[in-house]
């Protein structure tokens, strides 16, 4: 069995901030991540609002730099997918589906995957129209009417992105207000490209093999409106941005969640004796790759202020 001083599960913004910290402070750190190392800030093409960054730089290069960072100081990277833990004794247990991993104190930085709509024909034609990432598929779609549901900053931003693709984008937002920041709404209102559909959800997703219609919903009236291309492929393109759910579900009987399935911890980011959460998984007001990063910190150096003081 591996030994480590701290084993980080997620290799997010917040877990490489993690690393950063407790390799550096000379504690051997191991980071495990189920997928591809960065989390949902490498699907972001241009950060404008992260710290140093002065735009037309995207998330994936961020990233990329805090991996290095992290492997300067000696981070060990695994990827592999965490699905079992004993956290009873003093030294806490993490199993994969290939070994097991023992370490004095862990941290979780599990982050959150994109929230679906839960409507008809989305599960059938993800990857096939349904997307969850426009810098991943955005290109997929150049001179195609797309469709952007949701009201927040990532929405709009995205809805703004897709503008380089799309023959035209429109936002569906269910109230009648948008929640992103006042900056990023002039923008979409100022683009020509960008049209609103307020109060208004989709309430169908139909196709053949491709995505080719959509039927909308006025929640005001009731009526619904049947979308079909207006192009010579006869696609359409439907990006969800509607928020996430957090990945706690295999530490849900373990520790406190909130009613969304948020870790609910303070600002020590202490879970149990030896055991801290990051990130985009804990409950919190807002979250940003600034925010995940400095959970990260904070994370860490408690960790390590924990083990000078138990082992």
């Amino acid at each position: 069995m591996k030994s480590y001083d701290i084993i980080i599960v997620g290799g997010g913004s917040a877990g490489l901030t993690a690393a950063i910290y407790t390799s550096r402070a000379k504690l051997k750190t191991l980071v495990l991540e189920k997928a591809t190392f960065g989390g949902q800030i490498s699907n972001t093409m241009d950060v404008e609002n992260y710290p140093g960054s002065l735009g037309n730089e995207s998330g994936q290069a961020i990233i990329d730099r805090m991996y290095e960072q992290a492997k300067k100081f000696g981070t060990e990277f695994i990827s592999q997918e965490v699905i079992d833990f004993d956290f009873s004794n003093k030294l806490k247990l993490i199993k994969t589906k290939e070994e097991t991993f023992e370490a004095k104190a862990v941290i979780l930085a599990l982050g959150a995957n994109p929230r679906k709509l839960g409507v008809k024909g989305e599960d059938e034609f993800a990857s096939k129209g349904v997307s969850y990432c426009a810098t991943c598929d955005g290109p997929f779609f150049k001179d195609i009417e797309i469709f952007v549901v949701g009201g927040g900053d990532t929405a709009l931003q995205e809805a703004i992105f897709l503008t380089k693709y799309a023959s035209k984008v429109t936002v569906i937002h269910r109230r009648d207000e948008f929640r992103a920041s006042k900056i990023l709404q002039e923008r979409a209102k100022n683009n020509e490209k960008i049209e609103f559909k307020m109060s208004c959800v989709i309430d169908e997703i139909k196709g053949d093999g491709l995505v080719n219609e959509i039927v909308i919903k006025d929640l005001k009236t009731g009526n619904t409106e049947q979308i079909k291309p207006q192009n010579e492929f006869n696609i359409l393109g439907v990006f969800v941005f509607t928020g996430n759910v957090p990945n706690t579900g295999l530490f849900a009987k373990e520790f406190k969640l909130n009613s969304n399935g948020y870790f609910v911890a303070g600002e020590d980011m202490k879970l149990a004796q030896g055991v801290y959460v990051a990130g985009d998984c804990r409950q919190k007001r807002f979250r940003q790759v600034v925010t995940a990063a400095s959970d990260g910190a904070i994370a860490a150096l408690e960790a390590g202020a924990y083990i000078d003081e138990s082992f």
